[in-house]
């Protein structure tokens, strides 16, 4: 084990300048070497930052949300995932499975979720396991990615037409939304029309490397990778990737990065002046046109 002191001032020197997600935990990883599992699992428990309870702006399911659960087998085990589903005003509308990032459950995302409403989407949403009313304990990045994928078979059955299927994914989210869009992108026919990719990054060892020194060898010291940047040429389907000029926590050379390496229809929006999270309301009337250019659907008008 390492020296306690010396980690601890090193993680309170990093606490200080804002140096979030699994950063933190990575280091601690170098610094104790192999074998300490409570690092990884402080590692996941930064990665994913989960704040218990109701978000403090959240102002109330909105009308026409069902909620509702999906059973996931863990081990023998059932556990159940917390949805959220809001038909749109028109039955052959279509339909998005927002992924949402870390830290705030579903009643933090509401406010994206009314914007992706707002543009004629039918929207189904979860909580992982392990956050707001899912079962389970702590995420790991192999979990989220399975709950990905069952309420994935969820939207297939909501909305049967594989044309007028979408994933959106915000943040880290947006690393879950690439690897199930990946996964798809394997299988014979087409399952989705498209991926909108927001306010994301290439991977965790690389926000890990641009906050601290570049020489670090975090892709091999961390156990939550969310890789996007090797999964998205296995994308097989148009793409939207948007990203806030003015976002102070992953900068907007991540998504141009993935912009660069993912193969097919794409299209970067970069908007002016949005943040980290309100890139989709900023920049409402540009999103509208780019989802037309990139996906040939005209959202409903503002």
């Amino acid at each position: 084990m390492p020296n306690q002191p010396f980690f601890s001032s090193t993680v309170q020197w990093l606490r200080r300048r804002g140096i979030r997600l699994a950063v933190i935990a990575g280091l601690g990883v170098a610094l104790a070497g192999p074998g300490c599992s409570h690092l990884a699992q402080k590692e996941r428990e930064l990665t994913f930052r989960i704040a218990a309870g109701t978000a403090s702006w959240y102002g109330g399911l909105p009308d026409g949300i069902t909620e509702s659960v999906l059973p996931i087998d863990n081990k023998g085990k059932t556990e159940n995932i917390h949805t959220w589903w809001w038909p749109a005003a028109t039955p052959d509308a279509p339909a998005v499975l927002y992924l949402h990032g870390s830290r705030w459950n579903l009643t933090g995302q509401a406010f994206r979720i009314e914007q992706l409403h707002d543009f004629g989407f039918s929207v189904l949403a979860i909580d992982y396991r392990g956050f707001g009313k899912s079962d389970g304990g702590l995420p790991s990045e192999e979990t989220v990615y399975e709950d990905a994928r069952v309420a994935w078979k969820q939207l297939a059955s909501l909305q049967p037409d594989p044309a007028r299927r979408f994933i959106y994914g915000h943040s880290l989210g947006g690393a879950i939304a690439v690897d199930l869009a990946a996964e798809l992108s394997r299988a014979d026919q087409p399952q989705a029309r498209g991926l909108i990719v927001e306010s994301s990054f290439t991977s965790l060892a690389d926000i890990a490397r641009a906050l601290t020194s570049k020489w670090l060898p975090l892709q091999l010291l961390m156990s939550q990778k969310f890789d996007s940047i090797d999964k998205i040429a296995d994308v097989r389907m148009p793409t939207l990737f948007v990203h806030g000029t003015r976002d102070r926590f992953v900068p907007a050379r991540f998504s141009q990065e993935l912009f660069d390496a993912a193969s097919g229809e794409k299209r970067l929006l970069l908007v002016e002046g949005g943040t980290h999270n309100n890139s989709m309301r900023v920049g409402a009337e540009a999103y509208r046109q780019a989802l037309t250019e990139v996906f040939g659907w005209t959202p409903a008008p503002s």
